[in-house]
């Protein structure tokens, strides 16, 4: 019985549970991010609370701690679907944090980071449809659910093998912001530079 991939599987969550938006925060003297901004573990709120170098730097180790665990994954010639259960764990592992009361981010930076090694194409599509949206909207939210929702179908194009547990993750992030989408939906959305602006106010 092969246990790499049940062990890369574990590795992965438990990797995925280190919040480097609670620790930079917490090294920065910043509030933690799950009690002020938009309450979420992630480093847009951080950017929000006003950490620039705190935001860069866990925007920076939430996409390669997705990265890392899916690379082993292809090293050690795991099937699609064992490395898509491996980017769904280190994404849960963000999400759900066994290590800071299974209060965690959202996973955008974290699943970007375990479809990268998948396919450095969709990678590339993800980065440009959420740019794309960001620069027109202004909403980081819609920003991250567009791209979670066109991603399945990059990957279905360039990386068909990929494209079940791909989808898996994105429906994780669609549903990690449903809240965002309630509020997009009512107009209370809030864009992430009108927040800076009112912070530096």
């Amino acid at each position: 019985m092969n246990l790499i991939p049940y062990l890369l599987i574990l590795i992965a969550y438990l990797l995925g549970s280190i919040s480097s938006a609670i620790i930079f925060c917490k090294l920065a003297g910043l509030p933690d991010p799950r009690e002020s901004g938009s309450h979420n573990a992630g480093a847009t709120n951080v950017l929000r609370i006003g950490g620039k170098s705190a935001a860069l730097g866990v925007l920076l180790f939430d996409i390669l701690k997705g990265t890392l665990p899916v690379a082993m994954g292809i090293y050690f010639a795991l099937t699609p679907s064992q490395l898509g259960f491996v980017a769904l764990a280190v994404c849960l592992g963000h999400i759900f944090p066994i290590f800071f009361q299974f209060r965690g981010g959202k996973g955008v930076a974290t699943a970007f980071g375990a479809m990268a090694p998948l396919s450095f194409i969709v990678a590339g599509g993800a980065i440009c449809t959420w740019l794309l949206v960001f620069l027109i909207s202004g909403y980081s939210s819609l920003s991250a659910v567009l791209t979670a929702l066109l991603v399945p179908f990059y990957i279905w194009w360039f990386e068909p093998q990929f494209t079940f547990p791909v989808a898996l993750v994105c429906c994780l992030l669609v549903y990690r912001h449903h809240d965002n989408i309630q509020r997009l939906w009512r107009g209370q959305e809030d864009k992430v530079w009108d927040k800076l602006k009112k912070k530096k106010a």
